[in-house]
């Protein structure tokens, strides 16, 4: 009786016409559970594991609950953590290594409990668990794992129900996988806003648009001797460091990082309808990028010296460079300009300097006189804060 109950065919055919009806990792994963119970196979508790290709991140997990069907937790483990003590006693690492399915009976007392989230669960009044990994054309190490708290854990019928299940929900945390580390390569090499455009299908040489944008640039000082002073890895470091100290807020206020040349970078901040709103946040931006770079600098024999020039003015905000290599980037006028403003925070010892049509929308400024601009012709005026 148990296994008639069980609808599968009736969640394979929804994955066979594409489960059109969701479009995000969370809520496909909410969309299965639900079909699942409602199939008959009595779920507290779905868990889904993927590697991904990210910066700080080396794999996501996505958890379903019974007593809230409509949610999903998103959790990431960052890559510092692989290889600790925490991710060699979990299910995940041991499916990974063996690629053996696990199955411990939470209640049964005589139940092995070999991995620490099985106290976890069991504390929680599950009875039954079930980890296996998912079926992959790439090869992706995907896993997922089912818990009950059903009097008795898991049935037969049951259990070959989600085994059934097991490659097509491989299958769709393939697609999502492979999509989601798409993006986290774009958003980490060109930003979240270039990057979705790319994504979007912005990819031939001479895609773009005019913008209206502040255009931010800066600069460490001195480099040269510094990196002839350390190592290339110290060097490295240092100029992480620095980046990480003066674009931060560039990324926390919504700006874009366009381009990092050298020891330079390059970012916008985009005009909406408020120019105005813009510049404060670029000028803000660059007020907490110099506090914490001077804080950062506490404690250094040698402390790091930057500029920071910002321009508002309209750009190209598109693809340039050869048929087969091409970079997604601003260009015009206005971005060269914000480039020749920052070059005179040296001479004009100001570690910011703001063009006049930046500082008109911004309170406390004082002006620094006219000064001319390599290869521009009339000087421009040159405000500080």
């Amino acid at each position: 009786m148990a296994a008639q109950a069980i609808n599968v065919q009736a969640i394979l055919d929804w994955f066979d016409v594409g489960a059109t009806d969701v479009r995000t990792s969370e809520a496909m994963l909410a969309a299965i559970s639900q079909r699942m119970v409602a199939a008959g196979i009595p779920l507290s508790r779905v868990a889904v594991f993927v590697r991904t290709l990210h910066p700080n991140f080396a794999g996501r997990a996505f958890f379903w609950h019974a007593e809230k069907p409509d949610a999903v937790e998103v959790d990431s483990a960052e890559h510092s953590w692989i290889g600790t003590k925490e991710h060699l006693a979990s299910p995940i690492h041991a499916i990974a290594v063996t690629g053996r399915t696990i199955r411990r009976r939470l209640a049964d007392a005589a139940s092995p409990m070999d991995f620490p989230i099985l106290a976890e669960l069991r504390a929680e009044g599950m009875t039954d668990y079930y980890a296996a990994p998912l079926p992959s054309i790439t090869g992706e190490r995907l896993l997922a794992s089912f818990t009950t708290r059903q009097p008795g854990g898991f049935s037969d019928a049951e259990l070959a129900a989600l085994n059934r299940l097991l490659a097509p929900m491989g299958r769709v945390a393939e697609i999502f996988g492979l999509r989601r580390k798409a993006q986290n390569i774009l958003e980490a090499y060109l930003g979240a806003q270039t990057g979705a455009k790319v994504l979007e299908g912005h990819i031939r040489r001479g895609d773009g648009e005019d913008i209206h944008a502040v255009i931010w640039f800066c600069d460490l000082r001195d480099s040269t001797p510094l990196a002839e002073s350390m190592s290339r890895a110290d060097f490295l470091k240092l100029l992480n460091e620095f980046f990480e100290s003066v674009l931060g807020p560039v990324l926390e206020r919504r700006g874009e990082v366009l381009r990092f040349i050298g020891d330079a970078a390059l970012a916008i901040f985009p005009v909406g309808d408020d120019a105005g709103a813009a510049c404060r946040q670029a000028v803000d931006a660059a007020r907490e990028a110099i506090a914490r770079m001077q804080a950062a600098n506490v404690g250094r024999a040698r402390a790091l010296e930057f500029g920071i020039g910002l321009h508002l003015g309209d750009v190209l905000y598109g693809n340039i460079g050869t048929p087969s290599r091409i970079e997604f980037t601003v260009i015009g006028a206005a971005a060269n300009e914000a480039a020749r403003i920052e070059a005179l925070c040296k001479s004009l010892r100001a570690p910011l300097l703001l063009s006049r049509p930046v500082a008109e929308h911004v309170p406390g400024c004082r002006s620094l006189g006219a000064h001319q601009l390599r290869g521009v012709g009339a000087p421009v005026e040159l405000f500080t804060l």
